[in-house]
């Protein structure tokens, strides 16, 4: 079974207790926290919409994804809190950590939503499923919904059906499609690659999950291609294996800029930065694939960027290269800047070659492909570089004839990254 661990409004709680420990106050419980109407505004220089609303928001008709202006014609009372990236960052870690002290392997893609397989767990708390998800709840703060399932967005489904304060529903294997039936088309947003799909199912008429699992499969293949066909296998309670999380490797560091820094200034900061990254004792020895540049705001909230390297380097004067274009994308003044090491690359002890043939070649050849693929991974994820196998090219049906399987590489010396194999061609 895999659990979902779902906590509504969490980005929002994040600003707000970021806030408050910012006024050197003590951090009210989560309950006092949005029992004003208060939203999670735009970020400076973004889309002027709102985020995560509290329920008095909501009684006044705000929802999330609104226009700032008619979010304030409707409740002139509206507090909006600037949204706080590294808080939500620092804050959802510690309940990541805290469900690994349980023995979970979580897995989660964005904040407040996470899963994790009971069935490895059951041995060490009792026995059963109950146990699991009470050491769950036990480790978690209140407010936290629990939902079990045999896929995760069964689990997710069980979830938002679960009690706001401790709740926990289970839905049993038998009873998936049932449950699921009368739910309503729109839950296929919680995956970022059905966000558009909703809207076209409701177009045709289709406005349950039990509706779109009646539907046969060849038509929606032919209809929807590859997104139609998960929406499809969702409906019917099948879902993507689980992908827990890799350990942490935490290699940042920060520095405070004097008052209205710009320019020069920052240029300066960020050579620093990168300086300090380098001489960290956890660093040594390798590369970095992916940098992220995180500022915090004089009149609060933070910002986020990230830059991923085309080929991994150790070159401080290449980090900064591709690190420095992103200062100009600040968009409000900052009281200080940090660097901080998202991914990592292979060992920086690489030597060229002193004689040259034709297997070498190929190796080099490899090599430079296999480095292209893990630099369109880094930026696009584990996707983005996929080759065609030929199945059936006699069929009469196109679809039938190749289809789409993940670019095999070999992964490089030192490298943690998912997915590997050695490469061998083949594919086109």
């Amino acid at each position: 079974m895999v659990v979902c661990v779902l906590a509504p409004r969490f980005a929002l709680l994040a600003a707000l207790r970021a806030e408050a420990e910012r006024r050197a106050s003590a951090a009210p419980p989560p309950t006092s926290l949005i029992s004003e109407p208060v939203a999670l505004g735009p970020p400076p220089g973004g889309v002027q919409t709102v985020g995560d609303t509290s329920p008095a928001a909501e009684a006044f008709g705000v929802a999330a994804g609104m226009r700032v202006g008619e979010a304030l014609a409707r409740c002139p009372e509206l507090r909006l809190v600037l949204p706080d990236h590294d808080a939500v960052r620092a804050r959802w870690g510690e309940v990541l950590d805290r469900l690994e002290r349980i023995g979970a392997a979580p897995e989660s893609d964005r904040a407040g939503e996470a899963y994790f397989d009971a069935d490895g767990l059951r041995g060490i708390h009792g026995g059963h499923l109950e146990g699991v998800l009470t050491a769950a709840r036990r480790a978690l703060e209140r407010g936290v919904r629990l939902g079990a399932g045999p896929s995760r967005f069964a689990a997710y489904a069980a979830a938002l059906g679960a009690r706001a304060r401790g709740g926990a529903k289970v839905v049993p294997v038998g009873a998936v499609r049932a449950y699921l039936a009368p739910l309503e088309v729109d839950m296929l947003r919680a995956r970022p690659e059905l966000s558009e799909l909703p809207e076209v199912l409701e177009r045709l008429g289709v406005r349950t999950l039990g509706e779109l699992a009646a539907l046969p499969a060849p038509s929606i293949s032919e209809r929807f291609g590859h997104p139609g066909l998960l929406a499809l296998d969702l409906a019917h309670g099948r879902d993507t294996p689980l992908a827990p999380r890799r350990p942490p490797e935490p290699v940042a560091e920060r520095i405070e800029l004097p008052e209205a820094a710009s320019g020069p200034q920052l240029e300066r900061a960020l050579e620093l930065l990168v300086a300090r990254l380098l001489a960290r004792p956890e660093r040594r020895g390798r590369t970095v694939r992916t940098l992220a540049l995180s500022a915090r705001f004089v009149e609060g909230g933070s910002w986020r960027a990230e830059a991923t390297l085309r080929q991994a380097s150790a070159d401080p004067e290449r980090l900064r290269l591709s690190l420095a274009p992103r200062l100009g994308e600040l968009p409000a003044p900052a009281e200080s800047l940090g660097v901080e090491v998202e991914s990592f690359g292979p060992p920086a002890h690489d030597q060229g070659r002193l004689v040259h043939d034709a297997a070498s070649a190929a190796a080099v050849r490899r090599a430079r492909l296999g480095e292209a693929v893990r630099h369109a991974r880094a930026v696009a994820g584990e996707g983005a570089a996929m080759r065609t196998l030929e199945v059936d090219p006699d069929s009469r049906v196109p679809e039938r004839r190749a289809v789409l399987a993940p670019f095999p590489v070999e992964r490089a010396p030192g490298s943690r990254g998912r997915g590997g194999g050695r490469w061998q061609g083949g594919g086109r």
